[in-house]
């Protein structure tokens, strides 16, 4: 039998070069994957983490008792218990219905609004200013921080009641520190039943056509009516249009619009309306002045005395955003005229014509409104203090201390005087705007005033707007609807 030799097999060149190619293009996958990877853990984990779609964050966030928001010292939320499911606990909220324009909710399902959204990171223990010193070991939480509000319960509790089943909202405002002390928003809604996400809940409040959900303290700009005369009467004596609330105007009764056959007439065709001075003017709600007082200075002028005291604010946060009042633009004489009665396409919140007769009260000077006025840790200690808010003058201290006088006048033998409180001292405006083409729906009704006491130097300033009620139309009337509900809120927020 013949030897079999063997001989060494040699790749031909070409398929080197192949295999070096294959090994360097799975080398660049595997970087490129490794690469990948350390991204995605890395850097897109803490947004995935964070997502709200994201069932781990929930399952986290809902794994312990969730911190409290604090009113006069006493918790109006709390944390119960599950039953069942994987997450560990729900929200309760105490008085709900009474709060819920402040809290907001904090549900399971349905995410976060008011201050328990603005402060969720805080309140579910996941803020990185909240230190656990054993958390980068155990993974454990740290412990949920407080929100501290402003809000006074007596003067919510006013509000609330006061407006009892009317549709409508309120704000008061300390002018002198800006803090808010009340915002009611009627009808309200319990946040309890949507803390497990109970979707028959959402669905009735989500389609209930009083819009319970509506947060009308802040998020509902509507026509303010007369209440925006004070800034039109603050326009012209800081314009210099005139020089004192005594002196007459150059003011025809009926006021034919410009460039009209239309014209403005008042709604007590008796009142002394004729070229009268702003007091008398804003004593008897008289359209024909601040109508043709809009058309005098201009829109220009009346926009940016409307833009000092807060409208056209696009980023109104207290801390939650209030939506922005509008004083608007690009309107023909006769617009205007109709902006000076608070009517055509001027919009304003309770928030808003609060914080005018919050600066009007307070010499001039607007005090940055705010509703909280500390957050602290899980052991108490302070995170962050808001007691101490800008402020800025908006009016000469002048031209405030007139129109304080002349809406005294307005509550003492006025269109106001259903806000009147013995022994104190209250200014205030009516309102009754307009509602649907010609006016052919249910008047809002406005109110916004200050108090003083004199006994314990307390102040307070409120605007109210009452939407819808059961009165009838010709019962509606800012000083029938609106101004009972802010004597309520003031006397609450005067006492000791």
């Amino acid at each position: 039998m013949g030897t079999i030799r063997s001989f060494p097999f040699v790749l031909p060149s070409r398929m080197n070069k192949t295999i070096r190619r294959a090994s360097v293009f799975v080398l660049l996958l595997v970087l490129a994957l490794l690469g990948r990877a350390t991204w995605v853990q890395f850097y897109d984990g803490k947004a995935l983490a964070d997502d709200q779609n994201n069932r781990r964050r929930t399952i986290k966030t809902y794994a312990q008792p969730l911190g409290n928001i604090i009113v006069s010292g006493s918790a109006i939320t709390g944390s119960a218990q599950t039953t069942s499911g994987d997450l560990k606990y729900k929200r309760t909220y105490r008085n709900g219905k009474l709060y819920a324009a402040v809290t907001g909710y904090s549900s399971q399902v349905y995410g976060t609004t008011q201050l328990e959204g603005v402060y969720q990171n805080l309140l579910d223990g996941t803020d990185s200013r909240l230190k656990n010193p054993f958390g980068a070991l155990t993974g454990q939480q740290a412990k949920p921080g407080d929100v501290v509000t402003t809000i006074d319960p007596a003067v919510q509790k006013a509000a609330y009641d006061a407006l009892g089943g009317k549709k409508g909202g309120a704000v008061a405002i300390d002018p002198t520190t800006g803090r808010i002390l009340a915002s009611v928003s009627t009808p309200s809604y319990d946040p309890t039943t949507l803390s497990a996400g109970d979707s028959t809940a959402w669905q009735r409040l989500t389609q209930d056509p009083a819009q319970p959900m509506t947060n009308r303290a802040l998020r509902q700009p509507l026509p303010p009516g007369s209440t925006f005369k004070l800034v039109v009467a603050a326009a012209a004596l800081e314009n210099g249009l005139y020089s004192s609330v005594d002196e007459p105007t150059r003011s025809p009764d009926p006021y034919t619009l410009p460039g009209t056959t239309r014209t403005l007439s008042n709604e007590n065709p008796n009142a002394p309306c004729v070229n009268a001075p702003l007091r008398t003017a804003l004593q008897y709600s008289c359209n024909n002045v601040f109508a043709k007082l809009a058309v005098d200075l201009g829109q220009d002028k009346v926009k940016a005395t409307a833009e000092k005291f807060g409208f056209n604010d696009q980023a109104q946060d207290v801390p939650m955003r209030a939506y922005p009042s509008v004083y608007p633009s690009g309107m023909d004489r006769a617009q205007t005229a109709l902006t000076g009665i608070g009517q055509f396409d001027v919009t304003a919140t309770p928030l808003q014509m609060a914080l005018v007769s919050a600066a009007i009260a307070n010499g001039g000077r607007l005090v940055s409104p705010h509703m909280v006025s500390q957050i602290s840790d899980g052991n108490g200690d302070v995170l962050q203090n808001y007691d101490k808010p800008g402020s800025r003058q908006i009016v000469s201290s002048s031209t405030a201390a007139q129109l304080q006088s002349a809406m005294q006048t307005v509550v003492q033998q006025g269109t106001g005087t259903n806000a009147q409180i013995p022994g104190v001292t209250v200014g205030g405006k009516t309102g009754t705007a307009q509602h649907g083409e010609n006016n052919s729906k249910t008047p809002y009704a406005w109110f916004t005033s200050y108090a003083k006491s004199g006994g314990n130097g307390k102040e307070v300033a409120v605007a109210v707007m009452v939407e819808q009620s059961d009165a009838a139309r010709s019962e509606v009337s800012g000083n029938g609807l609106a101004a009972p509900v802010a004597r309520a809120m003031m006397q609450a927020a005067l006492k000791n």
